[in-house]
């Protein structure tokens, strides 16, 4: 028998000898894919062809698993163009292997499970045996990105990290990497456990061989997180290197800190340059800076004691129909067991309550004057802050100040003035006060036409309509020269003028000598008016 250490120099001698002779062909190999990717669900082919120009040969898939050890798949007899394939085994794999072309492994629907080293073995007689792996990687898109908020409050003054929220990606392949974000920025949290922050995650993989991730996210919070969102993302691979991500929704903290600040105003719709309208409801508000809203006391400052008016949580306090007894010094003060030493947990501010008294008059509110004569009247009033005076009539301004001078007096003085008072820091502030100014004296005359025109002349037994006006207080009374059917109204915006009219028939007798308008009261009467009716034909 021959010793086992001599066969080892004949055979590396027979592999020389056999390298270097012409006719022997060169050691076989195959070309094969060494990483295949695919999304699940989609069909993928493993290629296996031998490099070389063999008309005969023989091909086997195996299938290897995680142990190392190899399982035929299938087998394909290669002779020239024809080809005679077998699939052994699926392995519980639906759909099944199929072996197409000259050996092209085909997994329809790809699952996760799929995820193997696929053998291939090629052997072509002289040639010898070759063979290479194709590593096979199915990816999955994650289904949903869920977070779960922590609903508590969360406290500030917690010197430890708090869990924030816990972040679930679902049915993906690989495992994604979930990633934390505050305000659109991404969180550098550890996996190593602090006061401050980190994260941990669990992976689990689902019956279908798909992954799912669960990660929740502890920080420690400050009082800069009350308005922050949050949120995590789940970052997944596709094939050829391509990324993608799904976001959960955003979210918001609930957080427990302590009074800092407190801010103390008046709320009044009219409210001016600090001042407030008598009469009006006035609401102070009080706000401060903490979480939970804590107790406010409003109070009133009265010399050097306080006056309590009210206490609440909801920060606001009404006077009703406010007075000018108070004006004065408010105050509001937050109840903050958890504040720091130097907050500043009260205010005060200074109400002003404007006010306007009625208006008087030097005069009475109705004034008899004498036609050419001088009158002065004075308006007064008081009020706070200190109001502004003028006179207007029919809205049309006439002076500012307090005094109203008029002199020669004529009968278009009559008439209503008004004295406004006003205060131009509190524009809704303001009264007024009406003086009715008459005017006696004799009255003015004025004839003013005859009805219907005619164009110069009338025929005897016309009837017409005499018109003429007069002004004067009281107020004076008409008289026709000729009789006939009369009547007496106002004139309408004519500033104290009353109208006359006569209707009558014409007569020769009338366009000679006219016919006369007469007005008088008391303190006489002008002369009288001729209304002439000519060219009687």
């Amino acid at each position: 028998m021959e010793p086992p250490g001599a066969r080892a120099p004949r055979l590396l001698l027979l592999a020389l000898l056999l390298g270097a002779h012409p006719g022997v062909q060169a050691a076989m190999q195959v070309s094969v894919a060494p990483l295949v990717e695919v999304m699940r669900g989609e069909t993928v082919t493993l290629d296996c062809t031998p490099l070389g120009d063999y008309s005969q040969y023989q091909l086997k898939w195996f299938l290897a698993d995680r142990s190392g050890t190899r399982h035929l798949l299938a087998e394909a007899q290669v002779q020239g163009s024809e080809v005679q394939a077998r699939v052994h085994a699926s392995r519980g794999r639906s759909p099944p292997y199929q072996l197409q072309g000259q050996g092209h492994l085909v997994l329809v629907e790809a699952q996760v499970k799929d995820e193997r080293d696929y053998v291939c073995v090629v052997t072509a007689g002289a040639a010898g045996t070759a063979e290479a792996t194709a590593k096979l990687q199915v990816f999955a898109k994650p289904e949903t990105t869920d977070v779960s908020p922590n609903l508590g409050t969360l406290s500030v003054m917690d010197d430890s990290a708090q869990e924030i929220a816990t972040c679930h990606s679902r049915n993906g392949n690989p495992a994604p990497q979930i990633k934390w974000y505050r305000n659109g920025q991404p969180l550098q949290v550890p996996m190593e456990v602090n006061s401050n922050s980190y994260m941990t995650s669990r992976t689990v993989r689902e019956a279908s061989g798909l992954q799912s991730l669960t990660s929740t996210l502890y920080l420690r919070v400050h009082k800069e997180d009350r308005d922050a969102r949050f949120h995590c993302s789940a970052h997944y691979r596709l094939p050829r290197g391509q990324h993608g991500h799904l976001d959960s929704q955003a979210f918001g903290l609930t957080l427990h800190y302590p009074t800092e600040h407190v801010q103390f105003w008046v709320d009044s719709a009219s409210t001016t340059e600090g001042w407030v309208r008598e009469g009006d409801s006035v609401q102070l508000v009080c706000r401060g800076d903490g979480n939970p809203t804590p107790e406010f006391t409003f109070y009133r400052l009265q010399g050097q004691e306080e006056k309590t008016l009210s206490t609440n949580l909801h920060g606001n306090f009404t006077l009703e129909a406010v007075q000018r007894n108070q004006s004065g010094t408010y105050g509001c003060r937050a109840l903050d067991y958890d504040a720091a030493e130097e907050a500043e947990l009260s205010q005060t501010l200074g109400l002003r309550v404007a006010y306007l008294d009625p208006i008087e008059l030097s005069s009475k509110e109705e004034l008899t004057v004498t036609l050419g004569s001088s009158v002065t009247v004075t308006c007064s009033v008081q009020g706070r802050p200190a109001p502004a005076l003028r006179w207007t009539k029919d809205a049309a301004p006439l002076a500012d100040g307090p005094t109203l001078s008029l002199s020669s007096i004529t009968f278009s003085s009559a008439g209503t003035y008004v004295c406004e008072a006003y205060t131009p820091t509190v524009p809704l502030l303001s009264r007024t006060r009406a003086l009715k100014l008459l005017v006696e004296g004799v009255p003015e005359l004025m004839p003013e036409k005859i009805q219907p025109q005619s164009g110069g002349s009338w025929r005897e037994g016309d009837e017409v309509r005499l018109v003429c006006s007069a002004r004067g207080y009281p107020e004076p009374k008409f008289i026709w020269s000729e009789k006939g059917e009369s009547s007496t109204e106002p004139v309408p915006g004519g500033q104290g003028w009353v109208r006359s009219s006569l209707t009558l028939k014409l007569t020769s007798a009338m366009s000679q000598r006219g016919v006369f308008c007469e007005a008088s009261n008391p303190h006489g009467s002008p002369p009288p008016a001729p209304l002439r009716p000519c060219c009687i034909v």
